[in-house]
């Protein structure tokens, strides 16, 4: 269980696994970088919840997205997925929500659904991919969904990809140990060195994983243009400035290495709390909590703000939801009768 520190967490990287999409991704011959999708439904996404002291959880698909089905079938099988999403978060107001899922084999497709995720189903924002086949956010093709997203500055949650690069490699460990964290940190830097961090700035941007290996390359990335004259010429308090523009969770980099790295680049108001559930199984899932929440390695006012309240900032409807919630309680206790 975690401390009062850490009470009411909110998860902003918790998978969301329907069954119908872990047959189809079977049938197409495809599956996780884990090989087989581990046991999900909403019963054990409570039970986990509950045992972990995560109040609410922001899901989001699994890999490989919808990416593995042809163009024309992607945008009924997102819906499919952002349908059930709902359905679960009409079921259980108050534990979940969800960043929706857009086909992105057609980008208009995936602008009309992240509309339809964003102002009809009321969702917390979308979910991308840090690449999708060889492109990666920040790539001027995928400019008009990233217009739409700025333009009613939408948080995104980038989760990282099995880059074509990386099937290539002639080595035999799983792609979420190594090579997920070279997709987020070039999907990054693309964002970072392309510009579309500055024309999209009204967009929030969640990095899985605290940002793959972004902590342990700023200082590399900020004496970079001074390298290498074909760069964008940008002073080092400016790159700086730009990592800390970034939102950053903290799934499976939760200890005092990665933290202790995240701590120089990212700002301390914008990391939050992520488990990775279900791909993080239950113990990992306690040893994230347990290491964040270790006595004597962050401050309690530190470790109240990932777990809890950075998201509330992030998501102010949500906020406003538990505090009507509240409210609502205290003047019910006020007017009851004495028994």
């Amino acid at each position: 269980m975690t401390g009062k520190t850490a009470a009411g967490m909110i998860d902003v990287h918790f998978h969301l696994i329907p069954p119908f999409y872990r047959d189809a991704v079977y049938e197409a011959g495809t599956g996780p970088a884990i090989g087989r999708y581990p046991d999900w439904s909403p019963q054990l996404a409570l039970d986990l919840m509950d045992k972990r002291g995560i109040a609410i959880a922001i899901t989001s698909m699994a890999q490989p997205g919808v990416g593995f089905v042809a163009a024309d079938k992607a945008a009924s099988l997102a819906r499919r997925c952002n349908e059930y999403a709902a359905e679960l978060i009409a079921q259980h107001a108050n534990r979940f929500g969800c960043f929706g899922i857009v086909p992105m084999h057609d980008i208009d497709a995936a602008v009309a659904e992240a509309l339809y995720c964003l102002e009809t189903l009321r969702f917390e924002g979308i979910s991308l991919f840090a690449s999708y086949g060889a492109t990666f956010l920040g790539d001027a093709s995928l400019d008009p969904l990233m217009s739409y997203l700025d333009s009613c500055k939408a948080v995104v949650h980038v989760h990282p990809s099995l880059h074509p690069s990386s099937r290539s490699l002639a080595l035999p460990w799983p792609g979420f140990m190594i090579e997920y964290l070279f997709d987020t940190t070039r999907a990054a830097v693309n964002l970072l060195f392309s510009g579309a961090l500055e024309r999209f700035a009204n967009i929030r941007f969640i990095l899985s994983h605290a940002g793959g290996t972004l902590p342990y390359i700023g200082w590399r990335l900020s004496v970079a243009p001074m390298i290498d004259a074909r760069l964008r010429q940008r002073s080092r308090e400016e790159i700086f400035a730009g990592l800390k523009s970034f939102w950053y969770d903290n799934a499976l980099a939760s200890g005092p290495q990665p933290m202790g790295a995240l701590s120089r680049i990212a700002a301390r108001e914008r990391i939050v709390f992520g488990s990775d559930w279900p791909f993080c199984n239950d113990r990992v899932v306690g040893e994230e909590v347990a290491d964040f929440t270790a006595p004597g390695f962050l401050s309690a006012d530190t470790i109240a703000m990932i777990a809890r309240n950075n998201a509330l900032e992030l998501f102010p409807r949500r906020a406003n939801a538990i505090a009507a919630s509240k409210d609502t309680s205290v003047a019910g206790a006020q007017g009851a009768s004495p028994q």
